[in-house]
């Protein structure tokens, strides 16, 4: 850790800010189990001290008990990951501050405790999280303006703070509102987690705010995972809506010498995902479970009723396709892979991301080499 930030994280404990009953999140099962700090305080404080990403609320809310829930919707992530992205942030004494996703209030009251309370602002969409977090801010002793309301309209309208010389996100986004560039400064900077709907994997674009604040541009600068806006969530694609009953009889047919590992790469942070997101647009995918050495790979239109599938089986050299509708899915998911790797296999920070009025543009390298 950064000497900048050793003290804020030594005097703002992330304890203070987690509820009593929470849900650690082991990232090597992906399990979540409730730990309630009445019933057992010492391990309530291991996991409040720990580098895990805990749960703090499932179900927008509508959630009760101890069992995990269907989706969780607000955490507390890693302290290692809250670190490398403030680092990310490079915030300078006198600036302020925008903070989309206010969560806890832990990463507000970190800036709060380098800045000064008056110069952060935080905004959350959910009020009940958004009034756990004020109470929190108070009770330590840093009073930030927490504003209930949509992040993705910034908070500009009649705040005396804008523009921001830093706007910092804490939630996945598919789209970067120009909101959020008209209300930073000239050289200001927005971090921001942004993936496409390929899937879940994401990176932080640093932008940095141009000179008439009429765009913002920057590399990606590690993988993430976060819980995405929720005005922009991931919907999964109905199989059944796209692939009724004997429509695999129909489908054109082909096979692939491409290997499993090829097209999914090693885990949930590897930058294959990420690049076929970027160079296959509107098209999600989704991964089956292995069974009897058995596993297909789905890739879904997003703006039509195209599909396809490529089915693995373990011990063969080869494996089958089937295509449908008026794109050919796998061709494209091909042919990306195909231009990743003639790109000698960039990793995230070669890629870039620009956003102005007219929406964002990722690119490699340069922004004048869009993807």
């Amino acid at each position: 850790m950064s000497p900048d930030w050793a003290k804020s994280f030594q005097d703002v404990p992330r304890s203070h800010f987690l509820p009593d009953v929470m849900w650690p999140h082991d990232m090597t099962t992906g399990l979540c189990v409730a730990v309630d700090k009445r019933q057992d305080p010492q391990a309530w404080q291991r996991y409040a001290d720990s580098d895990d990403p805990v749960v703090t609320q499932w179900d927008d809310g509508a959630h009760d008990g101890h069992e995990p829930g269907k989706v969780f919707s607000s955490s507390s992530s890693m302290p290692s990951l809250v670190f490398s992205m403030l680092a990310d942030l490079d915030v300078k004494p006198g600036q302020r501050v925008l903070e989309i996703g206010t969560g806890t209030g832990w990463n507000a009251a970190l800036l709060a405790h380098r800045l000064g309370a008056g110069s952060i602002v935080t905004v959350e969409v959910d009020g009940a999280v958004a009034a756990r977090a004020r109470e929190a801010l108070e009770r330590f002793g840093l009073p930030v303006e927490v504003v209930h309301g949509d992040g993705f309209l910034g908070y500009g309208a009649g705040a005396q703070r804008a523009p921001y010389d830093r706007v910092i996100a804490t939630c996945g986004l598919r789209k970067v509102p120009f909101a959020w560039v008209e209300q930073s400064s000239a050289g200001g900077v927005i971090l921001v987690p942004w993936g496409t709907c390929y899937g879940p994997g994401e990176a932080t674009a640093r932008l940095v705010v141009a000179e008439d604040r009429r765009s913002a541009s920057g590399p990606f600068t590690r993988p993430v995972g976060f819980m995405r806006m929720r005005s922009q969530r991931f919907v999964r694609p109905r199989h059944d809506e796209y692939v009724p009953a004997g429509a695999e009889e129909t489908a054109d047919t082909s096979f692939t010498t491409l290997r499993e590992a090829e097209l999914l790469g090693t885990g949930g942070f590897d930058v294959i995902g990420f690049a076929l997101g970027l160079r296959v647009p509107g098209v999600a995918h989704t991964v089956d479970r292995e069974r009897e050495g058995r596993r297909a790979v789905w890739f879904y239109g997003r703006s039509d009723r195209s599909w396809a599938v490529v089915v693995f089986r373990a011990g063969r050299e080869e494996a089958k396709v089937y295509q449908s509708g008026p794109r050919r899915l796998w061709d494209e998911v091909e042919a990306a892979r195909r231009w990743w790797v003639e790109q000698e296999r960039p990793s995230f920070n070669r890629f870039g991301l620009t956003v102005d009025a007219d929406g964002g543009r990722a690119w490699l390298d340069s922004p004048d080499n869009p993807v």
